[in-house]
């Protein structure tokens, strides 16, 4: 095998331990299938709590594994009967492909099949390698205006856009998200593109609350000395940062049981509620207050139909500008520091190059 045809792919080894290492060139599984040269890649928190805890839920890294699953990159290999996709086009890479035969892919909800193959989610490798494949139809090509830095986060955007239209988000609407980390202030933006006309942003870290502002968010609240209140005066402090008038919608972004209470209690009566981050199995919840408001309650895992393309869309038009979640960028050489900036909570979003063509 030449040096040009090797593939250099990140993979965590066991808990704590990352190396670069070649795997084999993948091949085309199928005729519609296409080969994607990766040249950009953001870390997320899931790989990185692969990394520190070699588990999530009931996936567990059992053997060695490519991390990486917020890719773009350029089409080098198609198959036979690709018909919309070309070699040479830059796309974004939707990571997750579900069985073609399963009720949740028929239905239209793909995202919640049990057959699901994800990348970087045991025991699938993922994209932190130099060649990936993928069926055409889960690659959405790039404008020429958009950057491939810019594809690889259409990947946590889409979790927000499909947050927001789960939710139903438009014209009016008030809306408080808890948690700035990456998903949480892209749910921000996404709402405001939508039509919020009030959005308030939660969180703990001054610097993010500032990112959220550019980002859309139109109210800001640092909960970090509110230790020690009681929920009702933690709730009513929020409620003021919203000059006294409820959210008709909330979403979590933090998965923390406070901000999961605080946000049934501080909704609006009548209004939907969106759980998007991951926390403990079990937590306390104010399950009367969710009944005797008449609240609508959704979960929400990854992205379904069209989600991709709207993301881009979003980007495309300059409605959201992910590029403001990039805090750092490291070489493919050097992906063991994005994790570890990641994990100590320097980055909001690092984005690893390459690895460059030999």
């Amino acid at each position: 095998m030449s040096l040009k045809l090797e593939n250099p792919s990140v993979v965590l080894k066991q808990v704590g331990e990352i190396v670069i290492e070649n795997r084999p060139v993948p091949k085309l599984q199928d005729s519609h299938y296409v080969k994607i040269a990766i040249k950009k890649t953001g870390i997320c928190g899931s790989d990185v709590h692969y990394y520190t805890h070699g588990s999530i839920g009931p996936f567990v890294v059992k053997n060695p594994m490519v991390l990486g699953h917020e890719s773009a990159g350029i089409v080098v290999e198609i198959g036979a009967d690709v018909q919309n996709i070309q070699v040479g086009d830059r796309v974004a890479v939707e990571p997750g492909v579900p069985s073609r035969y399963s009720d949740e892919y028929k239905s239209g909800n793909y995202n919640l099949c049990p057959c699901m193959v994800f990348a970087a989610t045991p025991p699938y490798d993922g994209t932190l390698a130099r060649f990936y494949t993928v069926p055409e139809d889960f690659v959405v090509k790039l404008p020429d205006h958009v950057s491939l830095e810019e594809g690889a986060l259409v990947e946590p955007l889409s979790v927000a856009v499909h947050a927001t239209r789960i939710a139903k988000v438009t014209f009016g609407d008030r809306v408080a998200v808890y948690g700035a980390g990456p998903v949480g202030l892209l749910i921000a933006a996404t709402a405001k593109a939508y039509g919020a006309t009030e959005v308030l942003v939660i969180d703990v870290f001054d610097n993010k609350l500032e990112l959220a502002r550019t980002l859309g968010a139109t109210h800001t609240y640092n909960s970090g000395g509110d230790r020690g209140l009681s929920e009702a005066d933690l709730v009513a402090k929020q409620l003021a940062a919203l000059n006294g008038i409820p959210p008709n919608v909330v979403f979590d972004a933090s998965g923390a049981e406070p901000c999961i209470r605080a946000g049934i209690n501080l909704i609006k009566a009548g209004g939907t509620y969106v759980q998007v981050g991951m926390g403990k199995d079990d937590v306390n919840f104010p399950l009367t207050v969710m009944g005797t408001k008449e609240l609508t309650v959704r979960g929400l895992f990854r992205y379904s139909y069209d989600d991709y393309k709207m993301a881009v869309k979003l980007v495309s038009e300059n409605r959201v500008d992910v590029k403001k979640l990039i805090t750092h960028r490291v070489k493919f050489d050097d992906a063991v520091k994005a994790f570890e900036l990641v994990r100590d909570g320097k980055a909001v979003k690092c984005i690893i190059d390459g690895p460059e063509d030999i």
